[in-house]
Parts: structure tokens; C-alpha cells; sequence
């Protein structure tokens, strides 16, 4: 049964919920980038994720994290980012923000890249 919602255009269950955060977890140049959006959706672009409106802490912190700040600066002004699939490692949507890090991606683990052709000269 559907119900009408109470307010025109407003249903119920979507008044009861938040606005979902992500945390997104992928590849980039040998580095774990752990980052925090509001949107994530399948791309126009065959075989990429499009990732916008990142989030990050509050400028009103008194302790700054420089892993924070340097990914503040790497995607000012960035709209939308085109995440390759491959490169994904986990999306999460979590209740609250946690902090945004790079991280050095650690080799000699259980987990083996899937294979990819080698480009022809």
C-alpha cells in the first residue's frame, strides 16, 4: 500500500532520514586515499565512479591533521571526481564523518591486483 505523504511532495520515511555520508576508499599512485562524499554514483563513463560533494572536518578544529589539510588543497574546487572501478577498494556509508587520510598502499598482503593488459606500443 502506498500512503501519501504528509507535506506534498514529502513522504514520511525520507523526513525520518539523514543525508547519507560515504567513505570511500580507493588506489592513487601507489597512495590509499580515504575520502568522504555525500554523492556516489555509476558514471556516463564506462568504467568509473563519480564521486561529488566531499566532505571534510570543520575549519574550526584547534588540531589540524596535515593529511586533512593536504587533501583539502588537492581537491579545492573540484566538482566531481571520476574514480576508476578497478581502483576502489571499499565504499562505506557511514553515520558520522571520520577523517580524511592518504595513506601508503602496503604491498605483500593476501589481496592480488586484478590483471590488466599491458598497453601496445
Amino acid at each position: 500500500m502506498i500512503r501519501a505523504p504528509l507535506i506534498p511532495g514529502v513522504f514520511l520515511s525520507s523526513m525520518s532520514k539523514r543525508e547519507p555520508i560515504y567513505k570511500v576508499i580507493f588506489l592513487n599512485q601507489g597512495q590509499v586515499y580515504e575520502m568522504y562524499a555525500k554523492q556516489i554514483y555509476q558514471s556516463d563513463l564506462w568504467g568509473f565512479l563519480e564521486v561529488e560533494e566531499f566532505v571534510f572536518g570543520e575549519r574550526t578544529q584547534v588540531v589540524v591533521d596535515p593529511s586533512e589539510e593536504k587533501l583539502k588543497a588537492q581537491f579545492d574546487g573540484v566538482v566531481r571526481s571520476f574514480v576508476p572501478m578497478h581502483a576502489i577498494i571499499r565504499i562505506d556509508e557511514v553515520e558520522r564523518l571520520g577523517t580524511p587520510k592518504i595513506s601508503e598502499a602496503k604491498g605483500g598482503g593476501n589481496v592480488m591486483p586484478f590483471p590488466m593488459p599491458m598497453p601496445d606500443k
